[in-house]
C-alpha cells in the first residue's frame, strides 16, 4: 500500500452564516436561531479553535442599529448557540464570522454579511382577520377558487414593506398586479386543525407611495379538496377558502402603516372554473378578470367577505423550503397512437403541470390528460384509479401562454385533445417540475450506465414525492404521507438534498396527531385524513416516530430533533404499540409487514413471505434500542438504562419466537435474516455466520432475484455487506430479470416503481389497482450505493468525522461520489485497473476521516486535506456468483 497526499497551502474562508435548517431567514420562527457556517480551503489537518461573531441588532421598522462581536474558543462551526438576546418579531440581525484555526494562526477574513429576520412569533402580534369568500361550487362539488382584494394608499415615501400571509386552501398573493414570492401551492400541507404555516415577503419593491392593491388567488388545495382513495373525502380541515394577511408599511420618518385583511375587502372568482389537486384545474380565458390586482381597477360589482374566527392552530412559521417550481423539461416527441390520439412524450416521469403557447378562437376547449406510462400504445389512466389528472383550457380568442396553479400532476405522457391547429409543435410545450425546493447534496455515478440510471430515478422519485410532505406517489387517488415510506427512504433522502427543515416540520405534525387524537398511535398517514378505523398502530409504519428523528441526527447532527420527538417516542412505544402480555406485538393484530413482497399477489400486498408479526418484534427490538440511545444522548441516564434492558429482554423472547439456538430463522427468508443481521438480533455473535450462510443460499436459490418488500428492501443488501458477501450484493444490484432494482430500466422506466413488477414485461400494467410507477420507497437502495459502492458514509453523527469504505465489486470498475455535508463537500473516486485499486479523497476542514481500503482490515485516521491510496492485487471474490438450482432444473443463462 502506498499513501499520496495532494495539498497546497491556501487561505481559509468562510462561507456566509447561515442560521437553523433554513435556506433563507426572512420570517423564520426562532427568536435564538443557532448559526452555522463551513470553512474552505487546502489546508492539511485544518481544524477550528476558535470563532467570532460579529452581530448587529436592527430594531424593527427603524435604522437604528447596535452590534456586540462575540469570541468563543470551540471548534464547533455547526448550529453554535445565538450569543445575544432573543431577538423580537419583525427584529432582524446581520451576522459576520470568522473563525481562527490552529493555535497561532492569524484569524481569516470576516464572512460576507447573512441577515436573520423573525416573522410574527406572538398571538398579539396578528392584527389581521381571516376572511372567507362564498361559497361557488363547480359541477364536480369542488370550491371554485376566489380572487381577493384591497385597495390602499400609502402618503409617504416607503422604507421597507412586509407581507405575512396564509390562507385556508392555497394561495397565491400579488401587489400591483406582480406576483408576490416564487411560492407554489403555499401555504404547504400540514395537520390544519394544530399547524398552519404562513408566509413573510419583503415587497418594499412592490409597493409604493400613491394608490396600491394587494390581492390574493386562494384554490382549495389540501384544506377544502378531495383527499384519498376510494371517492376520498372532502372539506377534511373546512369548507371556505379564506386569506389572512398583514401587510406592514415603515416609512423614512420611523412611521408604521398595517393593511390587514378584514371585512373591508372584497372578492370575486376569476378564470379558474374548478382546481382540483387530483383531478385538475379547468380554466377559462374569457372569464378571467383583466388587471383586477391593479389599483385602476373598480371591484364596485364584487361581493363583501365574511370574517371568520382567528385560527385555533399554531400559526407558524415554516421550518423547511417552499414548493417551488424547480426546472423544466421540454418534450422528447409528440406522435399519434393506435386509436388516433395525439400523445406527447416528455422522456421523463416528473411532477408538476404542462405550460402551453396557444392561439384559437374564442369558446374552443382543450383537454390535457396525463399518465405516468402507456400500455397498447395508449395512454394508461387505469393506475389512476378515481382520478381525472385532467386539465382544460378554454381559449378567448387571442394567443395565451398558459399553466395551471392550484392542481399537480405526475406524468410522462399528456394526451392532447381538440388541438386548435391540428397537432401542436414541440416548441409550444414544456413540463414545469415542482418540488419542496431543497437543496441537492449528494451525487453518485459509476462505470455502470444502468446503476447510474437507477440512481437518476431514485432522485426523480424523491423529487417527485417531496411536494410539501413526503408522500407514497404524486400521481392517483392518494398522495399521502405514508410514514413507512419515510421511515425507510430517510437514509437516501437525507443524503441526496438538504431534508432537514421539511421532515422535521412533518414530524411535528406527526406527533401532535399521535398525542392530541390517536392516544399514542402514529397514523400511516401524515396529516392524517383517513378515518379512524384506517388507524391501527402498525410497525415499521408507525416506528417512523422514531427512527426517522433518528435518521435527521445522523445526518445532521442536531440533536434538538431528537428532544422535540422525544415526547413521541416514548408516548409510542408506551401507549401505542398494541402489545401481548410479555410486552412483543400482539399477534392477533393484522400488520402490513413486509409490504409488496414480490410474491404477493397483485391485489392483497401485504402477503408477503415473511410472517408480518417477526417483522413487527424486529422493529420491537430495535426502536426500542434507538429510544435508549436517544435517553443517552440527552442525557437521561434513567430512561436509557430502562430502555436498554427492555430491548435486552424483547431481543431474548424474540430469539425464543424465532431463532433456534443455531441462529436460523422461522421463517427464513431474505427479509428475515436481513432483519436479525441489521437490528443486531442474535444471541450471540457465534450464530451470524450461521446466518450469513442461509441468506448466501436464499440469494442463490432465488438466481438473484430480489425476494423483500417494503422493509426488507433497505437491508438485503447492507446485510449481505456486513457479513462479508458484498459479492452476492452486486450480484443481485447487477440483476435484470424481474424482479430486481434493474429491471424497470430495461422497461423504460425513469422514477422507481411501487411495484417490483408495476409494468409486466409484456409491457402490460400489473393488474393490481394498487400501481404507481413513482415511489421512492424501492429506491431506499442508495444508501448501500452511497456508503458501499460510492463508500462514503458518517462515521459520527453529522459529518464531522467520515468514514470512506468503499467496496468494489460486480462489473463495476469506477465510482464516483461527492456529498456536501454541514461542514463542507465529502468526496471519493476510485478505479480498478489491472488489479490496482486507486482511491482519491476530500476531507472538508475542521473534519477528519477514517479510511478503510477494500481486503484491509485497519483504519488511517486522516485529517482535512486531499489524499490518494492504493492497494495493489486486489481481489473482490468470486465472480460472477453461481446460482443454486434444483435437481432437474434447467438452469438460467447467466448474464455476466
Amino acid at each position: 500500500m502506498e499513501i499520496k497526499l495532494s495539498y497546497k497551502n491556501t487561505m481559509v474562508q468562510v462561507t456566509p452564516v447561515t442560521f437553523e435548517h433554513h435556506e433563507s431567514a426572512l420570517g423564520i420562527g426562532q427568536s435564538t436561531p443557532r448559526i452555522s457556517w463551513k470553512s474552505s480551503g487546502d489546508g492539511k489537518n485544518w481544524t477550528q479553535s476558535s470563532y467570532e461573531l460579529k452581530i448587529s441588532i436592527i430594531s424593527p421598522h427603524s435604522k437604528a442599529e447596535k452590534s456586540q462581536t462575540f469570541k468563543v474558543e470551540s471548534s464547533d462551526s455547526v448550529l453554535v448557540p445565538w450569543p445575544c438576546a432573543p431577538l423580537k418579531s419583525r427584529e432582524s440581525a446581520t451576522v459576520q464570522v470568522r473563525v481562527t484555526g490552529p493555535k497561532g494562526s492569524e484569524p481569516t477574513d470576516w464572512s460576507a454579511p447573512s441577515t436573520v429576520e423573525p416573522g410574527l412569533l406572538e398571538r398579539q402580534d396578528w392584527k389581521s382577520q381571516v376572511i372567507a369568500a362564498p361559497r361557488t361550487l363547480s359541477t364536480s362539488n369542488s370550491l371554485r377558487p376566489a380572487l381577493f382584494r384591497k385597495d390602499f394608499t400609502l402618503s409617504k415615501k416607503v422604507q421597507s414593506a412586509r407581507l405575512y400571509i396564509t390562507s385556508y386552501g392555497v394561495y397565491e398573493a400579488f401587489i400591483n398586479g406582480a406576483k408576490v414570492g416564487d411560492h407554489v401551492l403555499a401555504p404547504g400541507w400540514t395537520a390544519y386543525k394544530y399547524h398552519l404555516n404562513y408566509q413573510t415577503f419583503d415587497i418594499t419593491s412592490l409597493v409604493k407611495e400613491g394608490d396600491n392593491v394587494i390581492g390574493a388567488e386562494v384554490g382549495e388545495g389540501w384544506f377544502s379538496g378531495r383527499l384519498g382513495f376510494n371517492g376520498g373525502w372532502r372539506c377534511i380541515y373546512g369548507d371556505k377558502l379564506a386569506v389572512l394577511a398583514q401587510l406592514e408599511v415603515a416609512f423614512d420618518d420611523g412611521e408604521v402603516e398595517v393593511i390587514s385583511s378584514d371585512k373591508t375587502w372584497k372578492t370575486s372568482v376569476g378564470g379558474i372554473i374548478s382546481a382540483e389537486l387530483y383531478d385538475g384545474e379547468t380554466y377559462d380565458a374569457s372569464q378571467e378578470v383583466p388587471e383586477w390586482s391593479l389599483p385602476a381597477f373598480k371591484d364596485a360589482s364584487w361581493s363583501g367577505v365574511e370574517e371568520l374566527d382567528f385560527p385555533s392552530s399554531k400559526l407558524q412559521a415554516p421550518e423547511g423550503p417552499p414548493v417551488r417550481k424547480v426546472e423544466t423539461v421540454k418534450p422528447k416527441s409528440i406522435f399519434k397512437s393506435p386509436s388516433g390520439k395525439t400523445v406527447v412524450d416528455f422522456g421523463q416521469n416528473l411532477v408538476g403541470w404542462l405550460r402551453v403557447d396557444v392561439s384559437g378562437p374564442a369558446g374552443h376547449t382543450i383537454v390535457f390528460t396525463h399518465t405516468e406510462v402507456l400500455e397498447h400504445g395508449e395512454i394508461a389512466t387505469r393506475p389512476l384509479r378515481d382520478c381525472k389528472a385532467t386539465d382544460s383550457l378554454t381559449l378567448a380568442g387571442k394567443s395565451i401562454t398558459w399553466e395551471p396553479k392550484f392542481t399537480f400532476h405526475g406524468f410522462r405522457f399528456v394526451q392532447i385533445d381538440n388541438w386548435p391547429t391540428g397537432d401542436p409543435a414541440l416548441g409550444d410545450l414544456e413540463a414545469v417540475v415542482i418540488h419542496t425546493d431543497m437543496q441537492r447534496t449528494g451525487w453518485f455515478e459509476c462505470s455502470e450506465p444502468m446503476v447510474n440510471q437507477l440512481h437518476e430515478n431514485i432522485c426523480w422519485g424523491m423529487k417527485g414525492n417531496f411536494v410539501s410532505i413526503p408522500t407514497d406517489c404524486p400521481q392517483r387517488d392518494e398522495r399521502l404521507g405514508w410514514t413507512g415510506d419515510i421511515q425507510i427512504f430517510s437514509p437516501t433522502a437525507n443524503f441526496l438534498y438538504d431534508t432537514f427543515g421539511m421532515l422535521s416540520g412533518w414530524l411535528k405534525d406527526l406527533a401532535v396527531e399521535q398525542i392530541n387524537e390517536l392516544n399514542g398511535v402514529v397514523a400511516v398517514v401524515v396529516p392524517d385524513i383517513l378515518p379512524k378505523h384506517f388507524t391501527h398502530p402498525q410497525a415499521a409504519w408507525s416506528d417512523a416516530a422514531i427512527i426517522t428523528p433518528w435518521d435527521l441526527y445522523n445526518a445532521f447532527g442536531d440533536p434538538q430533533i431528537l428532544k422535540d420527538q422525544l415526547e413521541s417516542m416514548k408516548e409510542w412505544l408506551e401507549k401505542g404499540v398494541a402489545r401481548q402480555a410479555n410486552g412483543l406485538w400482539d399477534p392477533d393484530g393484522t400488520q402490513l409487514g413486509d409490504w409488496l413482497d414480490p410474491d404477493a399477489p397483485p391485489n392483497d400486498a401485504g402477503k408477503a413471505k415473511t410472517d408480518p408479526h417477526l417483522v413487527a418484534n424486529a422493529y420491537l427490538v430495535h426502536v426500542t434500542d434507538l429510544l435508549s440511545r436517544v435517553c443517552t444522548i440527552l442525557g437521561l441516564g434513567d430512561g436509557a438504562a430502562h430502555y436498554k434492558s427492555e430491548a435486552a429482554r424483547l431481543k431474548k423472547l424474540f430469539q425464543a419466537e424465532y431463532m433456534t439456538p443455531n441462529g436460523r430463522l422461522a421463517p427464513d427468508t431474505m427479509t428475515s435474516v436481513s432483519l436479525a443481521i441489521a437490528f443486531d438480533l442474535f444471541a450471540s455473535p457465534d450464530q451470524i455466520p450461521a446466518a450469513a450462510n442461509r441468506l448466501d443460499k436464499i440469494v442463490r436459490y432465488s438466481n438473484f432475484r430480489i425476494g423483500t418488500g417494503f422493509v426488507g428492501t433497505p437491508l438485503i443488501l447492507p446485510s449481505l455487506t456486513a457479513t462479508s458477501q458484498t459479492q452476492l450484493a452486486y450480484r443481485m444490484l447487477l440483476e435484470k430479470k424481474c424482479p430486481s432494482w434493474l429491471y424497470p430500466i430495461t422497461m423504460g422506466a425513469t422514477t422507481m416503481w411501487e411495484r417490483w413488477d408495476s409494468m409486466l414485461p409484456d409491457g402490460s400494467i400489473n393488474p393490481g389497482s394498487m400501481t404507481s410507477f413513482n415511489h421512492y420507497a424501492l429506491g431506499s437502495v442508495g444508501a448501500w450505493l452511497h456508503a458501499t459502492v460510492g463508500g462514503i458514509s458518517a462515521a459520527e453523527p453529522g459529518w464531522k468525522v467520515i468514514r470512506f469504505a468503499p467496496i468494489p465489486g460486480g462489473t463495476v470498475t469506477w465510482a464516483k461520489i461527492r456529498h456536501l455535508s454541514p461542514y463542507g463537500e465529502v468526496k471519493c473516486e476510485w478505479e480498478i485497473k489491472d488489479g490496482k485499486f486507486d482511491v482519491k479523497i476530500v476531507v472538508p476542514l475542521n473534519c477528519t476521516g477514517e479510511v478503510k481500503l477494500p481486503g484491509e482490515d485497519k483504519v488511517q485516521k486522516v485529517g482535512s486535506g486531499v489524499y490518494e491510496f492504493s492497494v495493489e492485487g486486489y481481489q473482490a471474490g468470486e465472480w460472477p456468483p453461481k446460482a443454486i438450482f434444483s435437481p432437474f432444473t434447467d438452469p438460467e443463462k447467466d448474464d455476466f
